[in-house]
């Protein structure tokens, strides 16, 4: 087993009364789940995300932490928190990747796959 790995899941969903579509404002919310799924503990220090609007404009973002934190995740645990982002279209993607190190000083990468962002449709 690799001692330095982790799963990440992302559920996304769409904030109708954040959003102003007549002025290009879509407001999604993603909940990030992070697992230490290895055997060494690690601590998130930083992050590097990629979102893409529906116009293919890639906006970067990168800082250390997540929501003010730099959680440490022993073997077995798993972190959660809940973040969002802004599109002027009404659909995206987001992508990025966690920068960690653990116990033992090993810093090491764990992508974050990349999930959508959209407005859901509406029947009138």
């Amino acid at each position: 087993m690799n001692p330095h790995e982790i799963s990440i899941t992302v559920k996304s969903q769409y904030l109708p009364e954040q959003s102003d579509p007549e002025n290009r404002q879509f407001v999604f919310a993603y909940t990030v789940t992070i697992k230490n799924i290895g055997t060494a503990n690690i601590q998130l220090i930083a992050r590097h995300w990629f979102i893409v609007d529906g116009e293919n404009d890639i906006q970067e973002v990168r800082g250390l932490g997540i929501v003010g934190q730099q959680p440490l995740l022993r073997a077995g645990e798993q972190f959660e928190y809940t973040s969002w982002a802004t599109l002027p279209t009404p659909a995206g993607t987001m992508r990025g990747e966690y920068f960690c190190v653990s116990e033992d000083a090993q810093f090491f990468q764990a992508p974050i796959p990349e999930f959508a962002l959209v407005m859901p449709r509406t029947l009138h």
